[in-house]
């Protein structure tokens, strides 16, 4: 074997006098790379068989930018692929381009945030910030914007997937190439520069990934080297009934070594290279299910779960402090337990349990429709005793798309101003930055975005100033939930104890802290009525003043809102709520109040 087949990885790979091509084709009969450096010739450079279907060539004079494939020969097919470890490609159906790995974009000191303090806005690249009617929105777009997250509070932002796609306009849940950033969103060096804005401003980035299924159109993966079974995928692709998913019959081969590896190195290539913290995994159920049907044993793809499990477990070693999320919405534990426990030890999960039955509440149409029992199962709800194992949201793309629609479009639709629109989609707000867990915002929520999001159509920013006051209320809320002002301690904290359900005046009260005390504990009151609460006495954890640091329903977050006169409440000795102490408080409508105590 020649010295130059000593260099290690998979596809381009660079190195001092050119580049060095490496991939798998198992079933080929001869393969051959081709690119700008050889002015396309078919044979010029044959690559040599290295053994379990490894195929290398090293080529001198090669080198950064410029565009390859490679041709496969298997019997009398002649296929011409792009490779499938590239890490850009000149569009989902062109060439794939040399990439020089390069640390040195990334010249900031950077710290994910502790996992409890994280708060996430999700967010679609396309549509985030696009000036261009005819093209979406790019990475520099987004980039524009960051300072009003930054201001927003906000210190993570979730990219719907960015890997390379067909076409230019996608939610970004059909992968073509999913080592290549999206052409389109600006490419590899458009994600860089994002990614350093965004540290800049003290924002983490977590990527979207899709494993379930690849593609399903534009797939150079799909009978890569030639040889498939039944008419499936080939090499990459389950060749049986477990190829089925909700988006086609593209599902990895989870079973199958080369595959496995494909996957892993790309979750850790995204973290190493791009300085990632973190990863957020589509719909696990379809990876460790075929068919999502849990109570049929035939049905499940060990194999899916073993890959989740060593993904983790090479994440959690190899970049301490990152997080990986997981979109599983089955409400199971195993997710996100250790790996020893039987686990898949992602570090959270998208909550249903959560998201469900307080989008219900927000959005029924009659106050007798909102059961407080099922807000405080929601307020609770944890995994493996760990809350913040759990990621809380009333909106996301999947629950403001597919037939449903934005909180305020739901109450209100075509009226994100209505008063209800206003007062229940800020009460959910209010919930998910005051019940333990990582709260998560989808992008324009701040603003009352309304109507459903669609990958063609962009945030209307002129909303951000219409609607400045509901800006400045999430802006109030995240900094009570990161406890700017030290006097919310408790919000970060695991504990949670629901006092008050209140089912005839539809009202609830809870008691969150981290260690207890002056500055840690917080109540909330929560009022799922449209009729005002004047005079309420409630229990409270201690005696003297407790401040009132916050309330919905003030007029500066919206010229609509009452105003009402809620207060301070002082807690004085007399047994309430299990509590040796209790004081009045005054709640308008479909309104929460926030207090904590100075000393």
């Amino acid at each position: 074997m020649p010295a130059s087949a000593v260099r290690e990885g998979m596809g381009a790979i660079v190195h001092d006098d050119g580049v060095a091509f490496r991939v798998w084709a198992p079933h080929a009969d001869a393969v051959f790379v081709t690119g700008s450096f050889n002015n396309w010739s078919d044979d010029e450079v044959q690559m040599e068989a290295e053994g379990d279907g490894i195929w290398y060539a090293d080529v001198a004079g090669a080198k950064p930018g410029d565009e390859y494939r490679f041709l496969i020969r298997n019997g009398e097919q002649n296929l011409s692929r792009i490779d499938p470890y590239a890490r850009a490609v000149t569009s989902s159906v062109g060439n794939g381009v040399v990439v020089e790995p390069d640390d040195d974009w990334h010249d900031i000191e950077f710290q994910t945030p502790p996992w409890n303090e994280l708060v996430i806005y999700e967010m679609h690249i396309g549509t985030f910030h696009r000036p261009s009617e005819e093209l979406p929105g790019t990475f520099e777009d987004a980039g524009e914007k960051l300072a009003h997250l930054k201001r927003l509070g906000v210190n993570a932002v979730q990219i719907m997937p960015a890997m390379e796609f067909a076409g230019d306009f996608s939610w970004g849940y059909n992968p073509a190439h999913i080592y290549a950033v999206e052409s389109a969103y600006g490419g590899p060096d458009g994600f860089k520069a994002f990614i350093k804005t965004a540290h800049q401003h003290g924002i983490a980035v977590i990527l979207d990934v899709v494993y379930n299924h690849f593609g399903p159109s534009d797939l150079d993966l799909w009978q890569f080297d030639g040889w498939s079974e039944n008419d499936k995928g080939g090499i990459y692709f389950y060749n049986d009934w477990r190829s089925e998913t909700p988006w086609g019959e593209t599902r990895p081969d989870y079973g199958r070594g080369e595959v496995r590896q494909f996957i892993r190195d790309n979750a850790l290539f995204w973290l190493g290279e791009y300085h990632l913290d973190g990863l957020r995994f589509d719909m696990t159920l379809y990876i460790r299910n075929v068919r999502g049907d849990e109570a049929d044993e035939g049905d499940t793809l060990p194999e899916g779960w073993s890959l989740l499990q060593w993904i983790n477990g090479e994440i959690r070693e190899r970049f301490p402090g990152r997080i990986t999320i997981a979109e599983d919405l089955r409400n199971k534990a195993e997710i996100t337990a250790a790996v020893e426990q039987g686990g898949a030890a992602f570090g959270a999960q998208w909550d249903s349990e959560f998201v469900h039955p307080i989008r219900q509440v927000l959005i029924a149409g009659d106050d007798e429709e909102r059961h407080m029992a099922t807000v405080a199962h929601a307020l609770q709800h944890s995994y493996n005793g760990d809350p913040f194992q759990r990621v809380a949201y009333t909106e996301s793309h999947d629950e403001v798309a597919n037939g449903r629609a934005r909180v305020p479009h739901e109450i209100a639709p075509d009226d994100s101003s209505h008063w209800a629109a206003q007062k229940r989609s800020t009460l959910g707000a209010a919930l998910m930055f005051t019940a333990p867990g990582i709260p998560m915002l989808f992008q324009g929520q701040e603003f009352l975005q309304g109507e459903w999001f669609q990958d063609t159509v962009p945030l209307d920013w002129d909303q951000n100033d219409e609607f400045s006051g509901i800006v400045r209320l999430y802006r109030d809320l995240i900094r009570l939930r990161l406890n700017r002002s030290d006097v919310t301690r408790g919000l970060l904290g695991r504990n949670i104890t629901i006092f008050r359900v209140d089912e005839e005046r539809k009202l609830l009260a809870f008691h969150r802290s981290a260690e207890s005390g002056p500055r840690d504990d917080v109540i909330v009151v929560a009022s799922f009525s449209h009729a005002p609460r004047e005079t309420y006495r409630i229990g409270f954890p201690r005696q003297g003043v407790w401040k009132l640091r916050l309330n919905t329903d003030w007029v500066g977050y919206s010229p609509d809102f009452g105003g009402f006169s809620s207060r301070d409440a002082i807690a004085e000795p007399g047994e309430c709520d299990g509590m040796a102490w209790s004081g009045e408080i005054a709640v308008g409508p479909y309104s929460a109040l926030i207090f904590s105590q100075d000393e």
